[in-house]
């Protein structure tokens, strides 16, 4: 006889299933043994999510095996005749399939082993379609998130100055953002990633990616920057050194866009304990005090910019709030 149930249909069905088997074989013995029928479902399941991931990675290769195309010469040929933003070029189909598979942790690792990540830093990130540059971007920050083991590959391969140096002067808008996204899963809770992006000056990158005309990638920048801040207050010292307090303002005196509540919220931890900055926020000649103030009046009655506001306010008592006793104290 079969059992009355349905069996599950899915990925998350089969882990619940074992997740009842296990927690079944840790307690009392079951009182029926498991069903021919269900064992045989249970086979059937677990070869057809087996066959499922060797699937996927036969995807891969074959993507990969467009990607090599490049060096042969009836490619050489078409790229003469092939314009700047072609959309139908394989290997950009190719790249986004990549790119969708190796939201999978255990496909971007395979992809690692394939070689797929060398043949993208080494051939693609400096490639002549711009295309074909941020969607190599975007597969290495696939592959990035969140995976120390391909952080740590990707960093040894050398992309990081690439990245960069696409972030700090691609031509193309789209390259330049991808590749800052690139850069945030490289270097974000990673430490060798960190001293990496020191050693070829990220900040100085993030500083001219904040002085764009790009505002997605002036968000970004200022969004990294605050994100890195937070995270190692240790490096004020090197942001105020290299002038940030005033590249900050001069950002706040542009057109008022989201940015604006990143390079706030920088600025309140470059002063935050720490008096080097303080002194340069209170600077007369960056006019910051009366430029808050009419920002906080601005913003006033705005739900959508409480964060900023609250960042607005929170760096005017910080810097003038008691200003005179304090400069009293710092004086002696």
């Amino acid at each position: 006889m079969s059992e009355d149930r349905r069996y599950p249909q899915n990925l998350q069905g089969v882990l619940q299933l074992a997740v009842e088997a296990g927690s079944a074989a840790e307690g009392p013995a079951p009182l029926e043994p498991m069903s021919e029928e269900r064992k045989t479902w249970l086979r059937e399941a677990l070869t057809e999510l087996c066959k499922g991931q060797l699937d996927e990675v036969e995807q891969m290769k074959q993507c990969l095996a467009v990607l090599h195309k490049e060096g042969s010469e009836r490619e050489r040929v078409g790229e003469e005749e092939r314009g700047e933003d072609d959309e139908d070029d394989e290997r950009e189909t190719a790249f986004e399939m990549l790119s969708e598979l190796c939201e999978n942790l255990d496909n971007a690792r395979d992809l690692m082993i394939l070689g797929g990540l060398e043949l993208c830093v080494s051939q693609y990130l400096n490639h002549t379609q711009s295309g074909l540059r941020w969607r190599a971007a975007q597969l290495v920050a696939s592959c990035a998130q969140n995976m120390p083991q391909l952080q740590v590959h990707l960093l040894g391969i050398g992309a990081l100055p690439k990245l960069l140096q696409l972030t700090d002067s691609d031509p193309n808008p789209t390259v330049r953002v991808k590749a800052l996204y690139a850069v945030s899963c490289l270097v974000r809770e990673q430490e060798a990633g960190l001293q990496a992006f020191l050693s070829h000056d990220g900040f100085s990158v993030l500083m001219r990616g904040m002085q764009s005309e790009n505002e997605k990638l002036r968000t970004k920048s200022a969004f990294l920057l605050l994100n890195l801040l937070t995270s190692h207050p240790e490096q004020k010292d090197t942001l105020v050194s290299m002038g940030m307090v005033q590249q900050l303002v001069s950002v706040l005196r542009t057109p008022h866009s989201p940015v604006h509540e990143h390079v706030l919220g920088a600025l309140c931890c470059l002063v935050e304990d720490f008096p080097q900055g303080l002194k340069d926020c209170r600077n007369p000649t960056l006019g910051l005090e009366e430029l808050l103030k009419q920002r906080a009046k601005e913003l006033q009655g705005k739900d959508e910019s409480q964060e900023e506001l609250d960042f607005c306010e929170r760096l005017r008592v910080m810097c003038f709030s008691g200003q005179q006793s304090d400069d009293v104290g710092m004086d002696r």
